[in-house]
């Protein structure tokens, strides 16, 4: 399958192995940014060290504690606000045309989810 578009209420994700140059598709409901390959694979691995830091963290906070904890690279940079269980993302693409995009606590692991399924088919 060549072309793969995920969505759900308030987050999408896609890949298109056959374009030229943005070959990936991240947003919400009233935003989008296509991604290089690189880009994309490096917003997909630093969304799993930040889920992983959180789980670690959970562990030494209170339940009423929130969290803000933020990962980045020379492409991609991303940060969790909230509580361990429930926290928003906000992401800021950090080369050529630069962006950034915002994701409500609510939809975050259903994005999660559609980011690690999404180049496995």
């Amino acid at each position: 399958m060549a072309r793969l578009l995920k969505t759900g209420v308030g987050w999408r994700v896609g890949w298109d192995a056959q374009a030229a140059t943005f070959q990936g598709l991240i947003g919400a409901e009233d935003w989008a940014f296509e991604l290089t390959n690189a880009e994309l694979e490096e917003f997909a691995r630093l969304l799993n060290q930040l889920v992983s830091a959180i789980a670690q963290m959970q562990a030494e906070l209170m339940d009423e504690e929130a969290i803000s904890c933020e990962v980045e690279s020379d492409l991609i940079w991303l940060e969790a606000n909230g509580y361990p269980h429930a926290y928003s993302l906000h992401l800021m693409v950090l080369t050529g045309r630069r962006g950034e995009g915002h994701w409500a606590a609510a939809v975050v692991p259903e994005l999660i989810q559609a980011v690690r399924s999404l180049k496995m088919f």
